[in-house]
């Protein structure tokens, strides 16, 4: 069943469909920017997803690198990014980050992925609350996290960090310690920010002891 939506999606949607793949029985769609509302207009009225899931960034920005080394895997699905470039170069800089929409349609009783790569220099694409109303807190915990902003939002404004935070926390180059900490100041009786006054530090163990029961006589 999933391939023939997968065909069906291709062939009405085919001006617009960068690539379009079937992953473990769930199809994934790849469309521009520029065409995400048109896209998701099609895919509520003339498909019948009427219920956007979830909606979410992520940061490319190392992907491939050493930290995702896998040399083997029983499944592709515990594989790393490192495996392989899927159907789009996103080891290309240009492409640094994307907006994944997860579809549902109840009356065909099917799932449905949508992804949206951005400018790495502008992550910014339209936004699709005039057609699912429940994108409004996604979108908002997107750019919250990461930056992405969305082109029409009527209300987009940080949603999980202080309105004062600096930076977005879920970007791959976002300091572990943050930039700034903040605490309750009793002479002003109110919070305040101040620089990080605590240094980075490696967490591994920098002495390794050596375990009697493996020494040779």
């Amino acid at each position: 069943m999933s391939q023939v939506w997968k065909s069906k999606l291709a062939s009405t949607l085919s001006d617009v469909l960068l690539e379009c793949e079937l992953v473990d029985g769930e199809v994934t769609v790849y469309v521009a920017a520029e065409d995400i509302l048109s896209v998701s207009q099609t895919l509520r009225d003339d498909f019948g997803f009427e219920q956007l899931m979830d909606l979410c960034g992520v940061d490319y920005s190392t992907y491939g690198g050493s930290a995702c080394l896998t040399k083997a895997a029983t499944d592709k699905r515990f594989s790393r990014a490192v495996d392989a470039a899927t159907e789009l170069d996103i080891e290309d800089e240009s492409y640094r980050y994307a907006v994944v929409y997860h579809l549902l349609s109840l009356q065909h009783n099917q799932r449905l992925c949508v992804k949206v790569y951005l400018d790495a220099d502008r992550p910014i694409v339209d936004s699709v609350t005039s057609i699912w109303e429940s994108a409004g807190w996604f979108e908002r915990e997107a750019f919250d996290l990461f930056g992405i902003l969305f082109n029409g939002h009527e209300d987009l404004r940080r949603i999980l960090t202080d309105y004062g935070f600096i930076g977005h926390p879920f970007r791959k180059d976002f300091p572990l310690i943050g930039h700034v900490e903040m605490r309750y100041d009793a002479d002003k009786k109110r919070v305040v920010y101040e620089p990080v006054s605590i240094e980075e530090r490696t967490l591994v163990p920098r002495v390794i002891r050596d375990d009697n029961r493996y020494d040779k006589d």
